[in-house]
């Protein structure tokens, strides 16, 4: 049997990306993804998603093992997908604390994905980076639209407060739209 080949990650598409002072000011970067960062983000996605395949009971290997996967299947899924898109690493002071994926492309930006380690969670970075993106949209008179996981409540809250409204709910994700007040 041949083996798969190594994650990877698309060249970057977009220009420099200067944070606003609301970020940059707390030591908040981003990065283009490289391949380097795979295992990180593998780690990330088991500590965020153990929790919640928990009650299966699996021993630890092969929840593991299940976890892996999953993350496999998603992030080939996402560089497949959105070709276009930008991986960005989110850091503080050069020590990762998450990612965001945006495909910053006409008629509307997409947020394909924001993950913070636990340690970055509820201080405000996953909020700030969305309001940037959103500013970076209102400048091109483009909207935002992303999907959330029914279950997802927290974010779920958050991307309301942010001006995401839900527009079509799909089996496990509820589809959302922020419109520009440029359009």
């Amino acid at each position: 049997m041949q083996s798969a080949p190594p994650l990877a990650f698309p060249d970057a598409h977009g220009g420099a990306l200067e944070l606003p002072a609301s970020l940059s000011g707390r030591g908040i970067a981003v990065r283009a993804a490289r391949t380097h960062d795979i295992d990180w983000l593998r780690g990330m996605y088991r500590r965020l998603r153990a929790q919640e395949f928990a009650p299966m009971g699996w021993p630890a290997q092969a929840l593991h093992a299940f976890l892996d996967q999953q993350f496999t299947m998603q992030h080939v899924h996402y560089i497949r997908h959105y070709q276009r898109a930008d991986f960005l690493m989110v850091e503080r002071d050069g020590q990762r604390l998450g990612r965001i994926y945006l495909q910053r492309t006409a008629p509307e930006h997409l947020l394909v994905d924001i993950s913070l380690d636990e340690s970055a969670r509820g201080s405000g970075i996953g909020g700030a980076l969305i309001v940037w993106a959103q500013d970076e949209a209102r400048a091109l008179g483009r909207g935002m639209r992303l999907h959330v996981e029914h279950g997802n409540h927290g974010a779920r809250r958050l991307y309301e407060r942010l001006g995401f409204v839900v527009v079509d709910a799909m089996p496990t994700h509820a589809l959302m739209r922020w419109e520009s007040d440029m359009r």
